[in-house]
């Protein structure tokens, strides 16, 4: 190829002879030295070893052969490079090896096979099959590189929790992973997003029907078509051959300089031409404008605020700097008569905190937006006129316009901004919103509702704190005490889930149906009116699939009761530590339950509207829903910090031993970092199924950390693997969350990576960087292990939360 497309790789002569064998398969025991190569039944691809551009060092991966000669489409070993021609392939019974010296340095790592066959297939996958079956058992399509052919997907398998990212190379030369990954969020709505290492660096708009929203159409060229797969199983984009019979050749290449283009090979030119290119201007960069403005490519400046909306620093503004985007002229909330601003011909907004429906037509959709005072602006989910959409309950951001590939967005607005008097159809649908009972799924939602006078407490001490809440605007519907005292059987102890530091929690049933856990501060609890404020104010305020959703509070006759979203499979510590219970959740459940976590965190730390520091992320506050899909819980001891603030100092220590970090433990430091760490903690339980504090070995008196991280230093990681995740998992994988694991405790909080590091680092193979010493992992006295780190300090074998404490010298 010519320029910036597709880089044509030299060979050498020597190893591209006449002598290359002529087959496609290779057998158990086979191998493949440096020089020979396998070739598809109709020549339409080859597999060897090569060295790219002007590099030395060599490969094994697979290029076209009959036309496109040399272009690579695929590579097994990218971080382990051979230095010599001394490599070799070989199919064991354990799959497809690379070795050097009988050292393997590459493995397809598939479970035991008695009659392994891989079969180099003329769609460019290389295959591995248990003897003559159909049924693949690993697939190079399943683990891309930096190249998408026609069969291939970038997306995820919600069964199994495997993701196929797409990674650039790190340059023409060098096909280790570069900084771009190419990956589908499935937060809220999936959306193909491009990071450039942890920076999220542009975004493909979502799926509306046809195509994404406010990208360039793929518009049939009768060679391929576009694909998108969005089930209960997998969310997958692709590309398909129209006529796989064709000759036609096509693929998407993610260039190192983070560009992605679609090729088209040209048979007259004998050369690739760039058919489109994803991302071409300065308008895909991500929130380029900041919230609630639109960037539009054809003006000078680039960015507008949307109407209604002002610059939020306007000196900046002018200097152009739109990084801190726009905000409201008029405050809108729910006393406020309201309608919707209709842009049309844009690419919506960030879904990744939207909700959807797909059963719901627009009109519905406008008058669940319109009943809900959270609800910044709806929009219809297929440009094809069918049923589809979607809310959003944040901030917009990321919207560019105006082009014939974008989608109509409308945005609630008050009525005095909108210009116009109040029509037949804004006055049905607020009739509507006001006289329907409000929608389960939006019962937690913003309702403005103010504490009123005769529902105070009469103590002194108690009404003051309710008089702070008052004063916060709670975002919450109140429940009254017979409400959630019939729902619950007046508090029956069979209704009983457990108790925590707050107090018990109970099941429940609403009237209509709703499952509920009512979490009652107990009148000897050792947290109090500062934590149940702190939690009602706080998570009212955060809307995400792994957090658990707070539907209400109750605070009549002395009562100050929490109402969660029931979750049906408990906590994530009666699974992981459990002997029996344990069984049930193999490796790709506890993969998806880390990332859910994960995710969950980075919400907190960086795209909510306050960063929130939760300060007991520990496994029995992390729930698991009807798919076990986790969702962090107990926001009592959580802190949020405004503006650029990333830490904080305090004299009242709270948490629970063993997930505490060095640094807030000690000095009362707490911060972002003292929360990776907690997850570092959690991350390394979930793995080995052990906890951190009660670990005891005969060998020595080291706590969980301290015995991973010296199994860490000795490489033998494999006998902390949990057994039941043995039989089920990718142990290349698990070694590395582990890894993840102790870069997360590191001792002191600048070496921790940050959440949306830790995020990249798990749906990534990105290399990653040695662990230094972790915090609080040095040997103590067996005996003491099941007691405080300080006297001052309240706490229990079953690790609840501490709280009460005594202030630090």
């Amino acid at each position: 190829m010519k320029g910036t497309t597709i880089i044509i790789l030299y060979f050498s002569t020597l190893f591209l002879s006449s002598a290359a064998a002529a087959v496609d398969v290779i057998r158990a025991n086979e191998t493949i030295r440096d020089g020979d190569t396998i070739v598809s039944a109709r020549g339409e691809f080859e597999l060897g070893f090569f060295s790219p551009g002007n590099s030395t060092n060599r490969y094994l991966g697979i290029w076209y052969k009959k036309i496109a000669y040399g272009t690579v489409v695929w590579v097994a070993n990218r971080d382990t490079p051979l230095s010599n021609f001394t490599g070799v392939a070989r199919v064991n019974n354990n799959g497809i090896v690379v070795l050097v010296n009988d050292k393997i340095i590459w493995s397809s790592n598939t479970k035991y096979m008695a009659n392994p066959i891989a079969q180099l297939l003329d769609t460019g996958n290389l295959v591995l099959r248990e003897g003559k079956g159909d049924h693949f058992v690993w697939q190079s399509f399943d683990y891309p590189g930096n190249i998408m052919l026609p069969g291939m997907a970038v997306g995820s398998n919600l069964v199994t929790g495997h993701e196929r990212n797409y990674t650039s190379w790190k340059s023409e030369d060098d096909p280790s992973p570069g900084r771009f990954l190419y990956r589908v969020d499935t937060n809220g709505f999936p959306q193909a997003l491009l990071w450039k290492d942890i920076l999220l660096w542009t975004r493909t708009g979502p799926w509306i029907g046809s195509h994404s929203s406010g990208n360039p159409t793929y518009y049939p060229n009768g060679i391929s078509k576009i694909r998108f797969t969005f089930n209960k199983e997998e969310i997958y984009y692709g590309i398909d051959l129209v006529n796989k019979s064709s000759s036609a050749l096509t693929l998407f290449k993610l260039h190192p300089n983070g560009n992605l283009q679609f090729y088209v090979w040209n048979y007259q030119k004998k050369d690739w031409m760039v058919f489109l290119t994803l991302h071409s201007n300065d308008c895909d960069r991500y929130a380029l404008c900041g919230p609630y403005s639109i960037c539009n490519r054809d003006r000078s400046p680039r960015c507008e605020c949307m109407s209604g909306f002002a610059p939020q620093f306007p000196d900046k503004w002018r200097l152009l700097d739109w990084s801190g985007g726009c905000v409201r002229k008029k405050i809108l909330d729910c006393g406020t008569k309201v309608g919707f601003k209709k842009y049309s011909g844009v690419k919506l907004p960030d879904t990744r905190h939207s909700w959807y429906d797909m059963r719901v037509n627009v009109n519905k959709c406008r008058r669940l937006c319109l009943k809900n005072c959270s609800c910044a602006a709806y929009a219809n989910a297929d440009d094809r006129g069918g049923r589809g959409c979607f809310l959003w309950f944040s901030s917009l951001i990321d919207i560019t316009g105006y082009n014939n590939d974008g989608q109509d967005l409308y945005v609630r607005m008050p009525a005095s901004e909108l210009g116009k008097g109040w029509g037949a159809r804004e006055l049905f649908a607020i009739f509507w919103a006001l006289t329907v009972p409000f929608s389960l799924i939006f019962l937690h939602m913003c309702n403005k509702r103010k504490l009123n006078r005769e529902e105070r407490l009469k103590s002194s001490s108690e009404g003051v704190t309710l008089n702070k809440i008052d004063s916060e605007d709670l975002d919450l519907p109140l429940f009254k005490v017979i409400v959630v005292a019939k729902a619950t059987n007046n508090f029956c102890n069979d209704n009983k889930l457990g108790e925590g530091g707050f107090g018990p929690v109970y099941k429940g049933m609403l009237d209509d149906g709703q499952a509920i856990a009512a979490k009652r501060l107990s009148e000897n609890s050792s947290q109090g009116l500062n934590e149940f404020k702190n939690e009602v104010s706080c998570i009212a305020k955060l809307q995400h699939r792994n957090l658990v959703t707070l539907l209400g509070c109750c605070i009549e006759k002395g009562e100050r009761i929490l109402i969660y979203e029931y979750m049906p499979n408990k906590s994530l510590d009666f699974f992981i530590f459990d002997e029996q219970t344990s069984k049930s959740l193999g490796w790709s459940k506890r993969y998806n339950i880390i990332n859910g976590i994960a995710r969950g965190l980075l919400y907190l730390h960086q795209d909510s509207r306050l960063r929130v520091i939760h300060r007991d992320l520990k496994a029995s506050n992390i729930l698991l829903d009807y798919e076990m899909n986790p969702k962090i819980s107990d926001f009592g001891l959580a802190r949020s910090f405004r503006g650029s603030q990333t830490e904080e100092n305090t004299k009242r220590v709270v948490g629970t031993y063993g997930y505490m970090s060095p640094e807030y433990a000690i000095d009362g430091i707490f911060s972002i970092k003292s929360d990776v760490y907690s997850f570092g903690v959690l991350l390394l339980e979930i793995v080995t199924g052990k906890k951190n504090r009660l670990f005891s070995h005969p060998d020595h008196s080291l706590n969980l950390i301290g015995h991973v991280w010296m199994s860490y230093k000795e490489e033998s990681l494999l006998g902390l693997i949990d057994e039941v995740i043995l039989e089920s998992s990718n142990t290349i994988e698990v070694f590395r969350v582990i890894q993840i694991g102790l870069l997360c405790v590191q001792e002191y909080p600048k070496d921790r990576p940050s959440m949306s590091e830790v995020v990249v680092m798990l749906s990534s193979t990105m290399h990653l960087p040695h662990p230094k010493q972790p915090g609080f992992f040095t040997a103590r006295k067996q005996q003491m292990a099941d007691y405080s780190w300080r006297n001052s300090i309240i706490t229990s074998c079953n690790q609840q939360t501490i709280t009460t404490v005594s202030p630090r010298d």
